[in-house]
């Protein structure tokens, strides 16, 4: 069928078929279809949505666009998911822990879209580090290490891959079924056999309501499970920042810091073992959730996470001693100076999205999929709910390029920051979702 009359029927709401869904997505993967049709099709899915039985069809053709991999490894083979939010860095953090409990996490990441950072775009701040190898390398750090966060090659979802760029830009990322097929088609083609899903919800997140979220993530489990990948969802609460720093380098410190002992934070943890107790019952490592949080704690104290986070550096290309010194090899900004609040008080709440479009405005981040990301900006000691605003103690650290991309984020910084009497953080796990 024609490309356009395919998106005739999903722009007037008609099911799409396995043979539309196949044939759209044949195009896209070779570059029959323009990106115009591209763009048209997902704001069509936009506004009239898709069946269950499409967004597999989608799931799974855009799967089979390239290669599918196959495992054999001595333990199971899993992964993590987040669906975005402001300084999320807990991939960085998890895939390492997992590791170091006996597990194998082959990590199709990606990059940032709209106001959240992308797990790449971090990692890429670390010199020498190929965020693209070939399957042969992805294979061997995986199977040597237990770990390797790549960004999709060639050869996996190449279809996804285009159509998350033109999404990225078209204001169609939030579409339940288009994220639903871009998250699991390249988990599918990575060849996973548990999956956690971390589904963001409130001002930072792309669901911003608890009833949304659950739609996602019911959409998440229901089509994983369905293409036969056992997968469990989290529903995590993005009201206020989850790292206290937001920006690439600064998020790959944090995260170093975080697992070589140095730094503490108490929702990361939190969330932390919860996904992680997840993938290791899921996966048969433990028998229960208390006993899988007591061995991911111990993968972290014991030194060995961070062990395993080195040597996937190394064995991807970056330096051999990153864990020993990080500071010395991510880029830092020119300017770092405070933003003050024109309040003073408790954080009531905070517009998180803000803070994701400052980083954007300081240039960690795209306005089109062409831009090219400034690593070493972003903030730094960001404030969240309850903290105590005046006019020595900072709401965060900027880190600009240039004082005019200081005084562009600073304007946003404040204004996402409401000051008053305080209020009640929200709990960091919202929901369970099961199959």
């Amino acid at each position: 069928m024609l490309p356009q009359e395919i998106i005739r029927k999903k722009r007037d709401g008609a099911p799409l078929s396995r043979d539309d869904v196949k044939d759209f997505i044949s195009g896209l993967t070779n570059g029959t279809i323009s990106e115009g049709q591209v763009a048209a099709f997902a704001m069509a899915v936009f506004f009239k949505g898709m069946s269950a039985e499409e967004a597999v069809g989608l799931t799974l053709a855009m799967r089979d666009s390239g290669t599918v991999l196959k495992w054999d490894v001595p333990g199971p083979v899993v992964d993590k998911h987040s669906t975005g939010g402001i300084g999320d860095n807990i991939s960085l953090m998890l895939a390492p822990m997992l590791a170091a409990c006996g597990c194998f996490v082959p990590m199709i990441s990606g990059r940032g879209l709209g106001h959240t950072g992308g797990t790449l775009d971090k990692l890429d701040s670390i010199p020498g580090y190929k965020t693209q190898p070939d399957l042969t390398l992805f294979r061997k750090v995986v199977g040597d290490v237990g770990c390797a966060i790549i960004g999709q090659t060639a050869d996996l979802a190449p279809a996804d891959k285009r159509l998350y760029g033109i999404r990225d830009v078209t204001a169609t990322v939030e579409s339940v079924p288009l994220i639903t097929a871009s998250i699991l088609s390249k988990k599918l083609a990575a060849g996973l056999q548990h999956l956690v899903m971390d589904v963001k919800v409130g001002s930072g997140a792309f669901m911003e309501s608890r009833e949304d979220a659950v739609t996602l993530a019911k959409s998440l489990v229901s089509v994983a499970n369905g293409a036969g990948l056992k997968t469990t969802a989290l529903i995590t609460d993005m009201d206020e920042p989850l790292a206290h720093s937001a920006g690439n380098a600064l998020e790959v410190l944090h995260a170093a810091h975080y697992l070589n002992g140095t730094l503490t934070n108490s929702r990361i943890e939190e969330i932390l073992n919860a996904l992680g107790a997840e993938l290791l019952v899921s996966s048969g490592i433990a028998q229960n959730l208390e006993d899988a949080e007591v061995k991911i704690a111990k993968a972290l104290a014991s030194g060995a996470a961070a062990e395993v986070f080195a040597r996937m550096v190394a064995a991807l290309g970056g330096p051999v001693d990153f864990m020993e010194h990080p500071e010395s090899y991510l880029a830092t900004a020119p300017i770092i100076r405070p933003v003050y609040s024109e309040a003073e008080g408790l954080v009531t709440s905070i517009t998180t999205r803000q803070l994701g479009l400052a980083v954007i405005e300081l240039g960690g981040g795209r306005r089109v999929a062409t831009d090219v990301i400034d690593h070493a900006v972003g903030l730094s000691h960001v404030a969240g709910k309850n903290f105590r605003s005046d006019f020595e103690s900072p709401l965060c650290m900027v880190h600009a390029r240039d004082e005019q991309s200081y005084e562009r984020a600073a304007v946003l910084i404040r204004n996402a920051y409401l000051i008053g009497q305080g209020a009640q953080s929200a709990p960091a796990i919202v929901e369970r979702i099961m199959p």
